[in-house]
């Protein structure tokens, strides 16, 4: 009997930590998109699921002028939290990725939130634009960026200063860019 318990515990054992090894986590990317028809962009994607509820993520966020005219070179104009075409991120060139843990996957989605509640005319290229927004996003998702960047206004340039400023948090992760 008690070696019937034994050869037991020696088969359970394994089992039991191997399920608590098998954990799901979202991904997240960070991109930038140049040029082509469009003004330069920055964006996430977020893909996986949350470990603490299950929930499935398949998303993305940016921030953007709702508007492309010449008004958006001189002060503040009405923005939004974007989504992008699945087509658009295939055209667009990946910088990193990385397994959030689930605090700061809350803490990223609670970026967008605020910026998607800020009231408007709520984008301003100097100081509120898709760059400051995913920095912001950076910071909740645990890296480092550098408040006085002097490419605010590039986002492969700001993206190649922040794999730089978060060497540490991405050892776990994967640097994308090949720019």
């Amino acid at each position: 009997m008690m070696i019937k318990r034994l050869l037991l515990t020696l088969f359970i054992a394994p089992m039991l930590m191997c399920a608590n090894a098998a954990h799901a986590a979202v991904t997240i990317t960070f991109y930038s998109h140049e040029l082509g028809s469009q003004f330069p962009h920055a964006f996430a994607t977020l893909k996986g699921k949350v470990d603490s509820t299950g929930e499935v993520v398949d998303t993305n966020v940016g921030f953007t002028a709702t508007s492309t005219g010449p008004s958006i070179l001189f002060g503040w104009v009405e923005g939004r939290v974007s989504v992008v075409k699945p087509k658009y991120i295939e055209s667009s060139a990946p910088h990193f990725s990385y397994e959030l843990t689930d605090a700061e996957y809350r803490a990223v989605m609670a970026v967008a939130d605020k910026w998607r509640k800020k009231p408007q005319k709520n984008y301003n290229l100097n100081k509120a634009n898709c760059v400051h927004f995913i920095g912001e996003i950076a910071t909740a998702a645990g890296l480092k960026i550098n408040p006085s960047s002097k490419f605010f206004k590039k986002p492969t340039s700001f993206l190649k200063e922040v794999t730089a400023l978060s060497r540490g948090r991405l050892a776990s992760g994967r640097i994308l860019y090949k720019g």
